[in-house]
């Protein structure tokens, strides 16, 4: 049988095993934290700063992705693997701090391509690769098998002795600012959705279903923050507005953002939300899974390399409490909800 036409039925767990271990090795990678990686029970991992930052999340088949979308897309197993990677490491950033280690359960329905398998395997090293998480080994999993595809990635990481960053921290006249991207993931979803052929989109266009399938967190951005004395961070998965107000409401402040600053973002999408006919400023607020970095720095800080001012933190008034504003008026809370969709 061609390797094109085998399942995962087809093959015993050391099978599939033993196709997919060897995809998993980054050569060249610092990975120092993992003392022991796939092979037996369970893997060793060392924690020589006497604390371990770890985060988890899963991907669902139909629920967080589609195996082909309505414009005709085929979602790969390299997407799939990428994206469990980068939106794990995004979180383990968001603290400040860097991913050392990674380990990925899968549940597989009977009839998915060993092929696929494998090329998730490649996704998910290349996305601790070239998204710059060189301290990170990929150092185990588990299968299973089930009805629908599932794969949930769990990611531990280090502060190297500082202190995490919070969602907590923010005070009255920091400034408020952005790495990475806001709406690029959802101009892509949208355009996934569409009855648009993805052959028929333009190059500027076609950026977008490639940050909804393949996110690209900007890992650098985390630590930087953290040494430059960011007073409060969080990673942007669900919308720069739901987030914003989880930052406010966690700190007790008001988020107040520059309505140029948005334009500015809005004006990237301008080549998708033209041939959708869609107000590009909405996917900058409520759009989520870029992964970028929303974080507050003591005012007159330089901002890190790769940040820009969006905003400012603003005290909240006497009848008004937490919340997000936009020149000063209220802004709504919407944004991407994992159980509303």
């Amino acid at each position: 049988m061609p390797d094109s036409a085998l399942t995962v039925s087809r093959l015993s767990e050391p099978e599939l095993l033993a196709r997919i271990f060897p995809r998993l090795e980054l050569p060249g990678h610092h990975a120092e934290a993992t003392l022991l990686g796939p092979g037996d029970d369970a893997a060793i991992i060392a924690a020589p700063d006497g604390r371990t930052v770890i985060s988890i999340d899963t991907q669902v088949q139909d629920q967080d992705f589609r195996l082909e979308w309505p414009n005709g897309y085929r979602t790969t197993g390299f997407d799939v693997g990428w994206k469990a990677a980068a939106q794990n490491l995004s979180d383990i950033n968001a603290m400040g701090a860097a991913a050392t280690s990674l380990v990925v359960s899968l549940t597989l329905p009977p009839d998915t391509p060993v092929a696929w398998v494998e090329d998730l395997a490649d996704g998910l090293v290349a996305a601790v690769r070239e998204l710059g998480a060189e301290r990170c080994s990929v150092a185990g999993g588990d299968l299973g098998r089930g009805r629908e595809i599932s794969v949930t990635a769990a990611v531990i990481g280090t502060l190297d002795g500082g202190r995490p960053v919070l969602r907590s921290g923010a005070q009255p006249g920091d400034t408020v600012a952005l790495a990475g991207t806001a709406g690029h993931a959802a101009a892509g979803l949208a355009l996934l959705e569409s009855d648009i052929p993805a052959s028929k989109l333009s190059p500027a266009q076609q950026v977008f279903p490639s940050r909804q399938s393949r996110p690209r967190p900007p890992l650098a951005a985390g630590p930087a923050a953290r040494q430059a004395g960011a007073t409060a961070m969080m990673d942007i998965s669900d919308g720069l507005l739901r987030e914003g107000l989880r930052l406010a409401t966690a700190g007790g402040v008001v988020v107040d953002l520059e309505p140029g600053a948005l334009d500015a973002l809005a004006a990237v999408l301008a080549p998708a939300a033209e041939i959708l006919g869609t107000d590009a400023r909405e996917w900058v607020l409520g759009g989520g899974e870029d992964h970028g970095l929303l974080a507050t720095f003591p005012a007159g800080v330089q901002l890190p390399e790769g940040f820009a001012a969006i905003g400012s933190i603003q005290a909240p008034g006497r009848t008004d409490g937490p919340g997000v504003t936009i020149a000063g008026r209220p802004a709504g809370t919407r944004g991407w909800d994992h159980f509303a969709h």
